[in-house]
């Protein structure tokens, strides 16, 4: 009678246990564009490369809201003025606010820096696709013409057409593109040799898509991501390639407020008026480390496997 007494009843089960523990929600799948995304910012110095090269970009564009003075006015009763309230980084030989130019001067290096890159990009990738799509005497062709300009050091053939053509800002951003362009279109090839051979490929070619649709809609998308890495990087050498020309006289004009000029113009007063040449060189370096970082984490997050 006892276990009749204390065994439960039919129907008298514990309803909290009966109940099944709700399902956890499952998680939320991302879009390829949302794990790069994802994968970018979990790269800390690749988030400060960004925030860098933003605050570059925004100085660029609103440099003359920014400037307190003319990069270009000459204070002769003010030269070599050290850092102050009024001059926050001094002043140069010729009584030039020295934080203006500086500002100047970001607007000239971003600038030259992203317009030779985007005509070495355009030129490398339309030479890159012919050569690797089409491979035979095209490849061939395209790539001992790259070799010929892989064999000139980068300032020294910069240097030569500046001298031909003059000095100016049109000048540099052609001589720099021209002897860019060839790793540009090595890199693409090689990526396009392997992508071509992809199903997809062979798929749209069975479909009766032309040679060149099918570079354009298939290989080319997924042939880039090499390009964009390096065209990243590469924008900060190109940075200081601007600088190195100007400091050694075959850049853009003397009168030119660019950091180049201004580290030209300092290195008479080395151990004298150091702020002349210190930070035109801490912009230089902050530039270049700010796209550095920025394409370290595409690199990463477009090819998780590198990592």
């Amino acid at each position: 009678m006892s276990e009749l007494a204390t065994s439960p009843a039919i129907g008298d089960e514990n309803p909290v246990s009966s109940v099944s523990a709700p399902a956890e929600p499952a998680p939320k799948q991302l879009s390829q564009w949302g794990e790069i995304r994802h994968r970018y910012v979990q790269n800390k110095l690749a988030v400060v490369g960004l925030f860098i090269i933003s605050l570059l970009f925004l100085t660029a564009i609103f440099g003359d809201m920014l400037a307190p003075f003319d990069p270009t006015a000459q204070d002769l009763e003010n030269t070599l003025a050290d850092p102050n309230g009024t001059h926050w980084m001094g002043t140069d030989a010729l009584g030039r606010d020295m934080f203006s130019r500086l500002i100047a001067g970001t607007r000239v290096a971003m600038f030259v820096g992203l317009a030779s890159i985007f005509f070495a990009v355009l030129i490398g990738v339309a030479l890159g696709a012919i050569a690797g799509y089409f491979a035979g005497f095209a490849d061939t062709l395209v790539m001992r013409v790259a070799d010929v300009f892989l064999a000139f050091p980068l300032m020294i053939g910069a240097v030569v057409i500046i001298l031909v053509t003059g000095r100016g800002i049109t000048p540099v951003i052609i001589s720099l593109a021209i002897f860019s362009w060839a790793t540009v279109s090595r890199l693409l090839r090689s990526s396009i040799l392997s992508v071509r051979e992809m199903d997809y490929v062979h798929a749209a070619k069975a479909l009766g898509a032309s040679g060149w649709r099918v570079v354009r809609t298939h290989i080319l998308p997924n042939s880039l991501t090499a390009v964009l890495v390096y065209a990243t990087f590469n924008v900060g050498t190109t940075i200081i390639g601007v600088a190195a020309l100007s400091f050694l006289g075959a850049g853009v004009p003397v009168d030119v407020p660019e950091w180049g000029n201004m580290l030209a113009a300092g290195q008479a007063f080395i151990g004298v008026e150091d702020h002349l040449w210190v930070y035109p060189s801490l912009f230089v370096v902050v530039t270049v480390l700010g796209f550095a970082f920025v394409g370290d984490g595409l690199r990463d997050a477009l090819d998780p496997k590198l990592r």
